[in-house]
């Protein structure tokens, strides 16, 4: 087959995937904007910032790693034209995704007194617990709010989260500033500003979703006469055992990075403020991914309601070809700003702290160089995913994660990351070998599913 085969579907993958990528890429450039206002605080306030939502993260990726069971099971439907059984999974997946958030709220409240015995600085746990507290609640609307998009994003109209998304960064970025500083009477309140400011714009962006799909005519028979008494057993267990799968892929991916944040937290101060500038920056670009891997979740899931594998692998292929070239991109970026980018987080004209910065902006240079390599790898394996997730393949994707990340990857980062020599470049070599070691595998094993999908079929 020729390459215009899978060129041709370049634009429809990309009406696709760009509401969701600037709806995930408002989410970190909110986060960059709140490291960038936290940033002029102090190295202190920044690492605390980065500790805190390392346990948020952990929680985060669980509940939206089972939301993403919602969206194969609706596109599906979709494709079958079968409304009923869209409505049964969107209306299980919301109560279940509700129910979750406010387990994963509780456990986070319960295991935060870990923090103290992780061998971080003392400044940055006391500054990181109150801050935990706020952030820790925003879950539940947040991963209530990841029910709907997922729903939505299944029918394939994913720009109705988009403007949720970007109404709630408005409001978190307007939050942060008057609260983090005090700025026009309101109270100067820190890092714990930056939580509120984060927790009221996800109660925002759920209720703007909420009542935006419900007024529109092509969601309205998804809300019409739901009944507790209609919850069937079989469909929440179809769910979960689509949910639990994908929440642990995510779970496995944040928690290295995650790990990341915790094994810097170890060296100092500096490196674990580095780590959260180069962690944030890779994230913007990792969105962009994420977009074409909903993308990939949905056109398969199509297809495989409509039983046409040979188009399913095709339209895959193409989105996979889509994130290759966009990485590239993105590498070639890293690689010729890396001394550039940390700066934007740092205040350079802070001489109190002008020798924590130079360090903090020399490591994160170096790290971003690590970032460049592992942006083609870590694209390809979040994309191959979500089209492994729209054929509702979840099991043996989530071996091979766990393989990845924590029998390849985090004993790299772990080991090097010890060793003086190599520090936190040598925490991020164990991502890049986790990472590349996951799209390799993940690759492989779609590979030989759609092969055989095609030989039987």
């Amino acid at each position: 087959m020729n390459l215009k085969a899978y060129t041709s579907e370049f634009r429809y993958n990309l009406k696709l995937a760009y509401p969701v990528m600037l709806g995930m890429i408002g989410h970190t450039l909110v986060s960059f904007i709140d490291n960038i206002m936290v940033g002029q605080l102090g190295t202190a306030e920044l690492a605390a910032v980065s500790l805190g939502n390392s346990f948020v993260f952990i929680a985060m990726s669980l509940g939206i790693g089972f939301s993403t069971a919602i969206t194969p099971l609706i596109a599906e439907a979709d494709g079958e034209k079968n409304i009923s059984k869209g409505k049964q999974a969107f209306n299980h997946g919301l109560i279940l995704c509700t129910i979750l958030g406010v387990v994963l709220f509780s456990v986070l409240l319960a295991i935060k007194p870990l923090m103290y015995k992780m061998d971080q600085p003392s400044e940055v746990v006391d500054l990181a617990m109150p801050y935990l507290d706020l952030v820790a609640f925003s879950l539940i609307p947040l991963i209530i709010f990841q029910g709907f998009k997922q729903f939505a994003d299944g029918l394939s109209q994913t720009k109705y989260s988009m403007y949720a998304t970007i109404i709630a960064n408005v409001i978190n970025v307007v939050l942060n500033y008057l609260l983090i500083f005090g700025k026009f009477g309101f109270p100067e309140m820190g890092i714990i500003g930056a939580a509120i400011g984060t927790l009221v714009s996800r109660v925002v962006m759920l209720t703007y979703i909420w009542l935006l799909l419900k007024s529109k005519d092509k969601f309205k028979p998804y809300f019409e006469r739901f009944n507790f008494n209609n919850i069937k057993k079989n469909i929440l267990k179809k769910i979960i055992s689509l949910g639990f799968p994908s929440a642990l892929q995510m779970f496995f991916e944040v928690a290295i990075f995650t790990a990341a944040i915790w094994l810097s937290g170890v060296l100092g101060k500096n490196p674990q403020a580095a780590n959260q500038i180069a962690l944030n920056l890779s994230s913007m670009t990792f969105m962009v991914a994420m977009g074409l891997s909903v993308t990939a979740m949905i056109r398969v899931g199509n297809q495989k309601g409509l039983k046409n594998f040979k188009d399913l692998r095709r339209v895959a292929f193409s989105i996979f070809l889509l994130t290759f070239f966009l990485d590239i991109i993105f590498a070639l970026l890293f690689l010729i700003f890396n001394q550039d980018l940390p700066r934007i987080y740092i205040d350079e004209h802070d001489v109190l702290n002008q020798i924590d910065n130079i360090e903090v902006v020399s490591i994160a240079a170096k790290l971003l160089l690590v970032s460049a390599v592992f942006q083609i790898s870590d694209g390809l394996q979040v994309v191959v995913l979500g089209a492994l997730r729209g054929m509702q393949d979840v099991r043996i994707p989530t071996l091979i994660t766990f393989v990845a990340y924590w029998l390849i990857g985090f004993p790299i980062s772990f080991y090097l990351g010890k060793e003086t020599m190599y520090g936190s470049v040598g925490i991020w070599l164990g991502l890049l070998a986790g990472l590349t070691a996951s799209g390799v595998l993940l690759f492989i094993r779609f590979n030989y599913l759609t092969k055989k999908l095609i030989s039987i079929a």
